[in-house]
């Protein structure tokens, strides 16, 4: 009974001292100083789903209007220019998801039709966003006040077990792909599957290669830890984890383990943390595998009636109630472990917003990037520090992934 008082004791100061944090906010002036380098060093967020919300709401750039204020839609988004400038956005990988039901030639037609929704993205707002195709782009698009939009792949199921479709999605702009989503390919395992390959078949192997050849980041969010370790066995370039956090705060199968984090060091990689709350706090992990497994249920008892799954859902989360709320000093737990464990050269920030139910507090939208930055500084981390986090480690490792390709294909006598 003592270990649990003490326990509970322990939650309830953590969810206490969380509450004053969201409440009181951070320090105005700290803000000001986190803004103030957001100006001279570009944010860059690892993974936004603003794309699927189009296809989702099957809406039309008029219905979804980012140059407007998007939270007066319904459901509301997190995600407009306005918001985005004021959270310092420098740079943003616009993720091009499609669900992993989608394969092969039906898979690649959607990834395509997601990488158009971007490009017309960049033509409908020209004064808020540029593409980006190399890291001296990033930079030179933020100086120029703009937000560089890079494209990120969300699951290998994109290409179709094609290396000319990968090639292909490389020359329309995709800078990264992530292996696999929630299901596994013919060549890798998810974390979200039953392991099929144990890592990466010889396939797996030369996607990873090929990637490496072209300049692609390999994306290792979503893959089996055996995948992982595969992947970095294989690969020349660094990688990234576009939106992963510590698995030793949370232990969801998404996240990156110590040895993994280390690794990752080891190969010049970075780890962009998510603010996904199921990936940040235990309490939400449990809550939202609970919910996936009912969500689940609930479809294959109903298969064709959407809205008895909807009611029925709602039914359960009236007697299952939301655990207390994570907030961003959560968040800045996982950036301070990472930085434990790897260094504070191997981290980067991959908020995941228009793609999960329910932010932390204090992380809202994407305006709220400099609250977190500003954590970390009451926290001790320097200027410095700061730019490394928001986008400089992240830079790194793709210019690192472009000397790369460049060396490889010189190798291959440009081939």
């Amino acid at each position: 009974m003592k270990i649990t008082l003490v326990a509970l004791g322990v939650f309830v100061a953590m969810n206490v001292s969380n509450s004053i944090a969201a409440v009181t906010g951070p320090d105005a002036a700290t803000v000001a100083k986190v803004k103030k380098i957001l100006r001279e060093s570009p944010l860059i967020d690892g993974h936004n789903d603003v794309p699927w919300q189009y296809r989702k709401r099957k809406a039309s750039f008029e219905q979804v209007d980012l140059a407007s204020d998007t939270s007066k839609l319904r459901p509301p988004m997190v995600t407009d220019i306005a918001r985005l400038r004021a959270g310092g956005m420098g740079g943003q990988f616009w993720s091009v998801y499609i669900p992993t039901s989608y394969t092969n030639a039906e898979g690649i037609q959607a990834v395509l039709e997601q990488i158009d929704v971007v490009h017309r993205m960049m033509a409908r707002y020209p004064d808020a966003f540029e593409l980006a195709l190399t890291a001296d782009d990033v930079e030179r698009i933020h100086r120029k006040g703009k937000i560089a939009s890079l494209i990120g792949m969300e699951g290998g199921h994109s290409i179709g077990n094609l290396l000319a479709a990968l090639r292909m999605t490389y020359r329309l702009g995709a800078r990264y792909m992530t292996l696999t989503h929630t299901k596994n390919t013919d060549w890798a395992d998810a974390a979200g599957d039953v392991p099929q390959h144990h890592g990466l078949t010889p396939f797996g192997e030369d996607i990873v290669r090929e990637m490496n050849r072209l300049g692609m980041l390999v994306d290792l969010s979503h893959v089996t830890d055996e995948t992982m370790r595969s992947a970095l066995k294989v690969t020349r370039a660094p990688v990234i984890f576009s939106h992963s956090s510590a698995r030793a705060l949370c232990d969801h199968a998404r996240n990156v383990p110590d040895d993994v984090l280390r690794l990752t060091a080891k190969n010049g990689g970075v780890v962009m943390v998510c603010f996904l709350p199921g990936y940040t706090v235990e309490r939400e992990r449990a809550d939202m595998m609970a919910h996936d497994v009912e969500e689940r249920r609930l479809e294959k008892l109903f298969p064709d009636d959407t809205k008895k799954v909807e009611t029925s859902l709602a039914e359960w989360r009236k007697a299952h109630p939301e655990p207390a709320p994570c907030s961003l000093v959560d968040v800045a737990d996982h950036i301070d472990h990472i930085r434990k464990v790897a260094g504070i050269d191997y981290i980067g920030i991959g908020g995941d917003y228009e793609g999960f139910r329910g932010p932390p507090i204090g992380l809202e939208d994407v305006s709220k990037y400099p609250d977190l930055l500003a954590e970390l500084m009451r926290r001790g981390y320097s200027a410095t520090d700061i730019k490394k986090i928001a986008g400089l480690n992240v830079l790194r490792a793709l210019r690192g992934a472009e000397r790369v390709a460049a060396q490889m294909q010189r190798e291959a006598g440009g081939k």
